[in-house]
């Protein structure tokens, strides 16, 4: 699996942290983990939360990313943007109880995470016991597994009323601000990461002509 991680501005100091505590979890398990950055609070590409919804859309939607690790002060704010994109589903996930129910029942493609409120002593720790749920192991199992076949049903219908709810992403990414869709894709090693992966051709030759 493809993970991005994805550390909007106020957090970004902790991108090194966070980024660590991810690789050292997902890489052994066989997942490759893409940093898309911030990676310090000084980089010229400056990430807000609307942008970390943005661009988990543009990752998710285009292919170049199976699941997308973000977050921001309290977590909430990356989680709405996020869930605003087409074919986006973002848990909030705090700890690891969250993470393995996020997994088993809704099974989504992105989580946020508070990286200021309660990221305190030991964070680290949390992070990782938070990605082993995540990443280790086949997710959507349900819980308790009795349930299974409904919760798998609902994720269907939850799937189904997205679609008709919101655009396609080439269509969004038409309509959105293009200022603010060029700032979100403007990362140091956005074009590294982004062409070698993508494998939707049409939004990747949108945003190849946006980053020229």
């Amino acid at each position: 699996m493809k993970i991005a991680l994805i550390t909007e501005n106020s957090q970004a100091a902790k991108n090194g942290i966070i980024h660590e505590a991810l690789t050292s979890v997902a890489e052994p398990l066989g997942h490759q983990v893409f940093n898309y950055g911030m990676y310090t609070a000084e980089d010229k590409a400056s990430l807000t939360y609307v942008m970390n919804g943005l661009l988990t859309g543009v990752l998710l939607n285009s292919g170049a990313a199976d699941f997308v690790v973000t977050g921001c002060g309290t977590g909430m704010g990356s989680m709405l943007a996020c869930n605003s994109m087409p074919g986006v589903f973002c848990g909030l996930v705090i700890d690891p109880t969250d993470a393995f129910l996020f997994a088993q029942i809704n099974d989504g493609n992105a989580i946020s995470m508070p990286y200021a409120k309660g990221f305190g002593w030991a964070a680290e720790l949390n992070l990782q016991d938070v990605y082993r749920k995540l990443f280790d192991g086949e997710r959507g199992l349900g819980y308790p597994k009795e349930r299974a076949e409904i919760m798998a049903r609902n994720r269907g219908i939850l799937k189904a009323l997205k679609s008709v709810t919101c655009h396609d992403m080439l269509t969004v990414l038409k309509s959105v601000d293009q200022d603010l869709l060029k700032a979100a894709v403007a990362g140091e090693r956005f074009g590294e990461y982004f062409f070698a992966n993508a494998t939707d051709d049409a939004i990747r030759d949108y945003v190849k002509g946006l980053v020229g």
